[in-house]
């Protein structure tokens, strides 16, 4: 069977980042991280999510749904580990921000939730990332013919890399908010993009070439390029997946090694963040 090491590797190889790859490698050979993640965490039966089944091309996938309907819209896009309760409480989050959005989490994996690291590497190596790019083009168009004047689209880690992504390559998308990753070159060039996009990374993040400071700030150079309006913000003393506050996910983050805990951060990230999407998802 292959270690997780390779596993990931292998992801992140799809990804076009051999840099990030042997970065990754690295970090998760670490005691802390060699630990398999396997506790499951099951979203609540009486969550407030709509399933919806949208269709492109020829294949059709899941959404859920949450929020008001008319409102402006946001596509929330999952981290490596699927539709899971994370992507899920951030939805509901947004959801509930002034002035009132429609929050809708594509399901790229198909059903499928890793409920431990291996799955995790898994499921993100086997990722068709040009057409995960589609599948939030889609969930745009869903939106505006359900409602949605103004669309936006954010995500965070491996969805904040393909939300950067779709500012460049879905014409359809109004403003983008990118938490901890930056898509390859290879992916979409942001110097190209052609939305408002504003990105947030932790200081302390050590994911070379995909969200360490260094990748945060040749991704601002990029944005600056692009001639978009566009933020670039680091957050001083936290590291990658700030944001996963609920208990459950500091806990994960505990179990991969990620010890910083900054409410303060957190709470900064989201006030800029609702700020860029009131501005440019405003009618």
């Amino acid at each position: 069977m292959a270690s997780t090491q390779s596993l990931l590797c292998r992801a992140l190889h799809s990804f076009s980042r051999p840099a990030v790859a042997a970065n990754f490698a690295c970090f998760i050979s670490t005691p802390t991280f060699s630990r398999v993640y396997a506790t499951r965490y099951m979203a609540s039966a009486a969550e407030p999510f709509l399933k919806v089944q949208i269709q492109r091309d020829d294949t059709t996938f899941d959404a859920y749904v949450v929020g008001k309907e008319n409102a402006p819209g946001i596509v929330v896009v999952q981290e490596w580990w699927g539709v899971d309760f994370e992507v899920k409480n951030h939805a509901q989050k947004i959801a509930n921000l002034a002035p009132g959005y429609r929050a809708l989490i594509p399901d790229l994996y198909r059903g499928k939730v890793g409920l431990d690291v291996a799955e995790a590497q898994h499921l993100m190596g086997g990722l068709d990332w040009p057409g995960a790019v589609k599948d939030i083009g889609a969930s745009v168009q869903w939106l505006k013919a359900n409602g949605s004047p103004k669309v936006g689209v954010t995500g965070f880690c491996m969805g904040g890399a393909l939300s950067i992504a779709s500012a460049v390559l879905v014409p359809e998308v109004d403003a983008a908010v990118g938490f901890y990753g930056a898509p390859s070159a290879e992916l979409a060039d942001a110097a190209k993009a052609k939305a408002p996009v504003q990105a947030h990374f932790g200081e302390l993040d050590s994911f070379v070439g995909f969200s360490d400071v260094t990748a945060a700030k040749q991704l601002e150079e990029k944005l600056k390029a692009s001639g978009v309006p566009s933020e670039v913000y680091i957050y001083p003393g936290v590291g990658h997946a700030f944001l996963n506050d609920s208990p459950e996910g500091k806990q994960r983050r505990k179990d991969m090694g990620l010890n910083d805990d900054d409410p303060a951060a957190i709470e900064l990230a989201w006030s800029r963040f609702s700020s860029w999407m009131s501005k440019y998802l405003s009618s």
